[in-house]
């Protein structure tokens, strides 16, 4: 469920008209409902229960501060994968003991940022990061609380750009070498073991390789256990999956994957770790594109938006489907047309969808595409030097701006000539 609904014809951010933000900051831009994040860490936070958990968003998924600071304000705790998401979730106001740092790449200089602004784990990928890390925290005179991310060699069953849980995935350690491992972690006096981290993939639309994964994991917490370690968190990753179209069939509820956990990890005792992104923010999130041209071609029609790949990659980048819809709602016996709908940018992958059936449309009219909070504005770029779209956020009938469009000037002003090239200088 969102909150993006036609009210008189004309679709809305809960109580605010599209065309009304449209007529103030241009399209394209990205649009995100208060009401919607809030309902969905909810129901993440209600389907543990009362097991011990903290819920921690996924930054990478959607990472404007004002949406940080929403779902913090809500208890949500943060997973970060970089020193920049970390920065971020410290402006929004999350405490360092609320800010899980996960990524198989984490630098020297990063770990010296979150060791010093407080973090409440590392979510450690390989015996290489175990010794840097211990390096560093006894530099720092500190002690590291930390996981190991195992690789259970599950099959997701999701997109192969998204799985992260196969033997043949550059994450984690084997589940195999697992106990070997913990066994060097504790011989590391920089370090101190808290916990066990899993994390199979991205776009889940199955329980069953949750439930396998979950399983391994059981099996070798009792096993940690009875080599000595303290094993007080499971970090289960997120990954469960949403409908990008509204005619799929519905992947699992919060609720269900909660009913999961209970079942599969319960009796351990241990606090529960979770770091949903997609669930949480996918449908929180609007692009909305205007047409700039509706084209006819030999074959196929076509509508050129004014968004592009830069703005929204995931259909050229994983052959992704949103939904697109009118923002004016169309009559209900209105003619439908097929389209390819596309960009402008000089790339036929700019293509958000083909052979769509949309109602008639020209140049002018607004659209929208669904499901685009998840890595839509976070994985946007200034290709063919096209502004950043602006990002604007939604509550009940206010709506404020929280990243603004660069202009051309700023763009421009980011580039820097060589004393060679600077005629300004070549005098001097």
């Amino acid at each position: 469920m969102d909150h993006f609904l036609y009210r008189g014809g004309v679709l809305h951010a809960e109580g605010v008209a599209l065309p009304q933000i449209a007529a103030s900051v241009g399209t394209p831009f990205y649009v995100y409902s208060t009401a919607t994040l809030t309902r969905h860490y909810q129901l993440f936070h209600d389907a543990l229960g009362d097991l011990p958990h903290l819920v921690c968003f996924s930054v990478k998924s959607l990472s404007n501060i004002a949406v940080l600071k929403t779902l913090a304000g809500l208890g949500a705790g943060m997973d970060v994968v970089s020193g920049g998401e970390y920065r971020r979730a410290r402006a929004a106001g999350v405490p360092g003991d609320n800010i899980v740092f996960s990524g198989v790449g984490k630098t020297v200089e990063e770990m010296r940022l979150t060791l010093d602004g407080g973090i409440r784990q590392f979510n450690v990928e390989s015996e290489a990061e175990m010794a840097a890390l211990n390096a560093v925290a006894l530099s720092m005179g500190k002690v590291a609380p930390i996981t190991v991310r195992v690789n259970p060699d599950v099959d997701a069953k999701t997109h192969a750009k998204i799985a992260t849980g196969k033997k043949e995935n550059k994450f984690g350690i084997p589940i195999s070498r697992a106990r070997e491992v913990y066994a060097l972690a504790a011989s590391l006096p920089g370090l101190r073991v808290v916990g066990v981290d899993v994390h199979i993939g991205s776009q889940l639309t199955d329980l069953a390789p949750f439930a396998q994964a979950f399983e391994k994991l059981a099996e070798l917490v009792v096993q940690l256990r009875a080599d000595g370690h303290g094993i007080e968190r499971l970090d289960l990753g997120g990954g469960l999956g949403i409908p990008y179209a509204q005619s799929n069939d519905t992947p699992p509820l919060p609720q269900d994957y909660g009913a999961l956990v209970r079942e599969k990890l319960g009796h351990l005792g241990c606090e529960i770790e979770i770091e949903p992104g997609r669930l949480i923010s996918g449908n929180a999130g609007l692009l909305v594109a205007s047409v700039i041209y509706a084209k006819s071609g030999e074959e196929r029609d076509f509508l050129i938006l004014d968004a592009a790949m830069n703005d929204l990659v995931r259909p050229s980048m994983y052959d992704a489907h949103h939904d697109v819809v009118p923002v004016i709602e169309p009559a209900p016996a209105s003619e439908r047309h097929s389209y390819d709908v596309v960009g402008p940018v000089c790339e036929t992958g700019d293509t958000f969808a083909r052979g769509r059936a949309l109602p008639l449309l020209d140049a002018g009219d607004l659209v929208a595409f669904r499901s685009a909070g998840a890595y839509g504005a976070v994985m946007a770029s200034e290709y063919n030097t096209r502004p950043l779209v602006p990002e604007v956020l939604v509550h009940g009938d206010h709506y404020a701006v929280i990243r603004e469009r660069p202009s051309y000037e700023e763009i421009l002003g980011r580039d820097r000539l060589p004393a060679w090239l600077d005629d300004s200088r070549k005098d001097a």
